[in-house]
């Protein structure tokens, strides 16, 4: 086999989303492991060391570089493959592409109202964290979906996907409008600006012919043009990760004339096996190290109780009661190839909620280390909670789909056939 052989080999592989899960679940392990040992001083350190132009404002902490850099690449992916489906796939059907929309608003204002009422007695400063159970994190759900749902209809996948994404949007903007002191207008202005530029050279018959025409390959264009996007959208305070998924659904999916393949399947090809190699371990490694200190006090603080209930049970109520709900009300419809007990499946995997919650953590208590600890806590032991009860439920379906007869889910780049 020769080294070029190996190395094909090696990208297919890591192009599953059950190798790549399973990296990314492993990463989160060592650093709760590291951040708890005697050795944290250490995992301190290197997550909090500082690189960057200082003039560009992207003087920041390898954990920052993490989870704004390197997880916009994931996003980049995930938006792509939503831009598919929304194109040529699930989501072409506007009645089934409403549902997980509706449930995704549905799953941040039910765990947002019971964080509240929880917290309603301890006044303004405790309600401020009302944010912090409304956001699912869609690495770690596409992971957890990814290891123990192989057998799972590909449609409950997408409309994780699509769920989450929604879900994120919606707790930037609440970050942006209710976390943020300062909004950047101009550097945004600018970040939508190259976006445009970015989606017009997309579309641009004439463009793309003359790229591929020329001697410089497409990526001496589009990555200064992506990392001045990400970049703008950073300095402009909205988390930079939104720049991955904007350029993601602004990808072409249709093959001009004379193309092998579309540009969208081609970007996806080539970046999943970095995603999976360097951009989620890294930043599994470098976010998930939250010290556990004073368990006992955690559970008998209402910040705690509150994050728990809203991301355990307010995202289950909130998720599958909204898609039931819709689907007697409105003319959304569940995919055929999915049952309830499915999308309860998926609810409770919903709850999940790591980076942005975290983040509103910090936003939300930053003079009050006692609450910040006790918010985080909070977080890691329903997303603990809702691995647990999600896996139970949807471990059980994909052996009930495997005894049906079903394939494997193919969770490689779409169609993996671009060599």
């Amino acid at each position: 086999m020769t080294r070029t052989d190996g190395t094909n080999r090696l990208a297919s592989w890591l192009r599953k989303d059950v190798v790549s899960g399973s990296i990314l679940i492993a990463g989160a392990v060592i650093a709760l492991i590291w951040a708890n040992s005697p050795l944290e001083p250490a995992y301190e350190a290197i997550r909090t060391f500082s690189f960057g132009p200082e003039s560009l404002h992207l003087h920041l902490s390898v954990e920052a570089w993490a989870a704004d850099g390197l997880l916009a690449i994931f996003f980049f992916i995930v938006g792509n493959e939503l831009k598919q489906e929304f194109v040529n796939g699930e989501l072409r059907n506007p009645r089934r592409a409403m549902l997980p929309i509706i449930a995704a608003l549905c799953g941040m204002v039910v765990p947002a109202l019971i964080y509240a009422v929880i917290n309603m007695s301890r006044g303004a400063e405790a309600l401020h964290g009302w944010g912090i159970p409304m956001a699912t994190d869609i690495a770690f759900a596409v992971a957890i979906l990814a290891v123990i749902g192989r057998y799972l209809p590909p449609a409950l996948r997408t409309f994780l996907l699509t769920l989450a994404i929604v879900d994120d949007l919606g707790a930037i903007i609440v970050i942006a409008i209710f976390y943020t002191a300062d909004l950047a207008f101009l550097p945004l202005f600018g970040a939508f600006a190259l976006l445009a530029v970015f989606g017009y050279l997309q579309r641009g018959r004439g463009i793309a012919a003359a790229l591929d025409r020329s001697a410089l390959p497409n990526w001496v264009v589009y990555v200064p043009l992506a990392f001045a996007i990400w970049a703008l959208m950073h300095a402009s305070g909205v988390h930079a990760t939104i720049a991955g998924v904007a350029m993601g659904m602004l990808m072409r999916t249709r093959k001009l004339p004379g193309e092998e393949h579309d540009p969208s399947h081609r970007a996806e090809h080539l970046l999943r096996p970095w995603s999976s190699a360097i951009a989620l371990p890294i930043f599994s490694l470098m976010s998930a190290g939250v010290v556990f200190d004073g368990l006992g006090s955690l559970f008998t603080d209402t910040v705690a109780l509150g994050v728990i209930a809203g991301l355990v049970g307010g995202k289950f109520v909130g998720i599958f009661g909204g898609s039931w709900i819709t689907t007697k009300i409105t003319s959304a419809e569940l995919n055929p190839s999915l049952k309830w007990i499915d999308i309860a499946g998926m609810s409770l995997l919903a709850g999940i909620g790591f980076t942005v919650s975290l983040l509103i953590s910090e936003l939300s208590f930053a003079a009050n280390p006692v609450e910040l600890a006790h918010a985080k806590g909070g977080v890691l032991i329903a997303s603990l909670i809702a691995t647990v009860l999600a896996a139970a439920v949807l471990g059980s379906r994909s052996r009930h789909y495997r005894k049906l007869g079903l394939a494997p889910v193919r969770t490689d780049t779409a169609g993996g056939s671009i060599d």
